[in-house]
């Protein structure tokens, strides 16, 4: 048998250069061997959590489990460094069952399968349990549009009633960097300048839940996600939400994936910008309970906003040029001007002082729902609220008839005589 040929160095692993590149990074564009890309990855992930704290020895931490891509991976990377690096930390699956025929049911399964493989206890919340509405009965009652407000509403509340039920006070998410540079994107879009801070920390809490959230996927790419979960031939379940394609992030999406192909660092750079956005937003309009974001080492790791990107930033200036091309503007205007007297007043009198007294913000009194006790600024929380306008298109009472034996049979006879009846028309019309 001949000597196996020697790779050529251009298609040699950049980490270990001695293994053959199979895998682009899509975020930084580095060649890497399968081993070196796992460990990488995963070396990432293990950045963020130290970086900002996330977990405490000998902490219950539930996993939000869906039985796709994103929490599959996070389920999987978090039982590997729990073990590598002793977080000394028991996790949990917590899922959610929105009732979406053909989409959930069959993700669940995936669940379960993944609850054997990784060894973690399951629980499973149901909206129809907590509500007595599943999504499916929903979108029959309102349509498509706006389903995804009652799902978000519905889903927040469902995960810390499962959290509470485990005597959890912490969930992870398998948010990724795509979704929140969506996010941040869509609360641009929208103006919402307290929902832009929030989308951008690593760690959310909330004053009206008792429950933290955090997002260790939050510097991680979704394709690098997809070839992490393909090459340790993982479990998941890749069905989209049959509902998801009304919604606004949908269109947002759809832009970000665009600007992706134009510039790779794109994802990066808007969650940045996400981030520099809401350290100038004011304390007192930030969403309550929210922490400031923390950069992490993942991040630090990518570079500055030009990493990734082959053409090395082309189409971003330095700020040199605009700032001597504004300079020779203004002496080249100078010349122009022509100097205009002000006009004297007749009347000269003291100008109007208008007092500009700051707006108030009001402060939130939490309070428990009337209704459900879930903790709330309002009489009725965001769910209850939903479910009474839901409840108000459902009918309240159940008409029921009972047919006893004499009167099948004289429904029966009825029956006879009207087919009778119609039989002879027809006899008659032809």
């Amino acid at each position: 048998m001949p000597p196996a040929l020697p790779i050529p160095a251009s298609k040699l692993c950049e980490s270990c250069r001695s293994a053959r590149a199979l895998i682009s990074r899509p975020k930084t564009h580095q060649k890497l061997c399968k081993p070196c890309f796992l460990s990488t990855f995963e070396s990432e992930i293990h950045a963020t959590i130290v970086s900002t704290n996330l977990f405490k020895q000998g902490s219950r931490v539930a996993i939000g489990a869906s039985g796709g891509k994103d929490s599959t991976v996070l389920a999987s990377v978090l039982k590997t460094l729990n073990e590598r690096y002793d977080y000394g930390v028991e996790f949990v699956l917590l899922s959610i069952d929105e009732g979406i025929k053909g989409y959930r049911d069959d993700s669940l399964e995936t669940v379960k399968r993944n609850a054997v493989q990784y060894g973690m206890e399951l629980v499973i919340v149901s909206y129809e349990e907590l509500y007595g509405w599943s999504m499916d009965s929903v979108v029959q009652s309102i349509g498509k549009k706006g389903n995804c407000t009652y799902c978000g509403v519905f889903r927040r509340q469902a995960l810390d009633r499962g959290a509470e039920r485990l005597g959890i006070h912490h969930v992870v998410t398998g948010h990724n960097a795509d979704d929140i540079a969506e996010t941040v994107l869509m609360n641009l879009l929208r103006g919402d300048l307290p929902r832009l801070h929030r989308c951008t920390s690593i760690i959310t809490s909330s004053t009206s839940s008792p429950i933290a959230r955090s997002k260790p996927l939050k510097y991680a790419y979704e394709k690098e996600i997809v070839l992490y979960a393909l090459h340790k031939k993982l479990d998941y379940f890749s069905t989209e939400c049959i509902y998801s394609p009304e919604a606004f992030r949908g269109s947002a999406r759809t832009l970000i994936k665009a600007l992706e192909r134009v510039r790779p660092s794109a994802i990066l750079d808007i969650v940045r910008s996400g981030e520099a956005f809401s350290r100038m937003i004011p304390s007192q309009a930030q969403a309550p309970g929210a922490e400031p974001p923390q950069e992490s080492g993942a991040e630090a790791d990518s570079g500055d906003g030009d990493a990734g990107c082959k053409n090395g930033g082309a189409g971003r200036s330095s700020g040199g040029e605009m700032r001597d091309m504004e300079r020779a503007l203004v002496a080249e205007a100078s010349g122009l001007e022509t100097p205009i007297a002000p006009t004297p007043c007749i009347n000269p009198g003291k100008p109007k002082q208008t007092k500009q007294t700051p707006k108030k913000i009001r402060e939130q009194k939490m309070s428990n729902c009337t209704r459900c006790g879930y903790l709330t600024s309002q009489k009725l929380c965001k769910a209850c609220t939903l479910l009474e306008g839901l409840n108000k298109n459902r009918p309240k009472t159940v008409v029921e008839v009972e047919v006893g034996i004499g009167d099948e049979e004289v429904s029966s006879s009825l029956q006879r005589g009207m087919e009778a009846v119609k039989l002879a028309e027809e006899v008659i019309t032809g």
